[in-house]
């Protein structure tokens, strides 16, 4: 499977901000570096960033081309705000025919079994989506289940939400998406929804939902408040529990997808900073003593938090 993080919208937070949205700060670590770190934990080595013209540069000297980390990140640029689902048009030559996972750059999951659950989906059949309950369902794209799971109907931003479960910014798609989302029909504003390739595959009976349960942090980070929010989670979890969330580098080396001497490196490059400062650390400690939670390889039992 292939990754895409559309790291072009705004959302509520960039209209007037000094910084690249996609590197406006949560907490140590730029924005972007979450979506990335969920990819990664999902084991995906290729990944294309769609950017803004003006944040394409400023993410481009951030991400480079992915080999600090033992992956592949390549760049593109989404010129006018067309949707989440142009996203799947643009990256149709980088898809290359096979699976990918598209993750929005403002979105940060967090929480047990975050790894191997996004793991054993890398291979769908059909469309596999995730639905987390929420406060204000009409905010987001809204999918109602019936008792056995199965969707029944999924709606963007209804007026009269028919559930309170919301879709996170993450989708798993079979190779067949790219056709999907070419054949939508643009909503006023030219706007290619992302809801929308959800309910086409949902109409063909193909579409997957995994709930995510309260154990599992989803947030949002496309307004002032959701970011401050998002910004004392992560605050509060790193400083209590001792141990960073969406650290690229840390999943990279925990994969073994680089060594220590490169984290090390990577450490050194983060100059005199926490952040630098705990990479160094790690690069000094045993790889398989596990904070960050990975999918076990096949055919052996997920490793846990310890």
């Amino acid at each position: 499977m292939r990754g895409i993080i559309l790291a072009g919208g705004t959302g509520s937070t960039g209209s007037r901000a000094p910084v690249s949205h996609p590197l406006v700060p949560v907490f140590d670590k730029p924005m972007i570096y979450y979506p990335l770190a969920t990819l990664m934990l999902a084991g995906i080595r290729e990944v294309l960033v769609i950017s803004t013209p003006d944040d394409g540069p400023a993410v481009q000297r951030l991400l480079r081309d992915g080999s600090h980390l033992g992956i592949s990140i390549r760049h593109a640029v989404q010129a006018e705000p067309l949707g989440t689902a142009h996203a799947l048009v643009l990256g149709a030559g980088f898809a290359g025919g096979l699976p990918v996972a598209l993750a929005l750059g403002d979105n940060l999951l967090h929480g047990p079994g975050v790894g191997p659950t996004l793991a054993a989906h890398t291979d769908p059949a059909g469309a596999h989506v995730f639905a987390h309950r929420v406060r204000n369902p009409g905010d987001y794209g809204v999918v109602e289940l019936d008792r056995d799971g199965h969707a029944l109907s999924i709606e963007e931003k209804p007026s009269r939400p028919r559930s309170d479960y919301a879709v996170p910014g993450l989708y798993f798609y079979d190779a067949a998406v790219v056709d999907v989302a070419a054949a939508l029909r643009p909503r006023p504003g030219g706007r290619l929804e992302i809801t929308d390739v959800n309910e086409a595959y949902r109409v063909r009976g193909q579409l997957r939902v995994t709930l995510l349960g309260p154990e599992t942090a989803w947030l949002d980070t496309g307004t002032f408040d959701t970011l401050a929010a998002a910004t004392q989670f992560v605050r509060t979890v790193e400083v209590q529990q001792g141990y960073k969330i969406g650290c690229i580098e840390e999943v990279a080396w925990r994969r073994g997808w680089i060594d220590d001497a490169a984290l090390s490196t990577l450490g050194r490059d983060a100059g005199r900073t926490g952040y630098g400062q705990y990479l160094r650390l790690l690069a000094g400690n045993r790889r398989d003593h596990v904070v960050v939670e990975l999918p076990a390889p096949r055919g052996t039992a997920a490793r846990t938090a310890g």
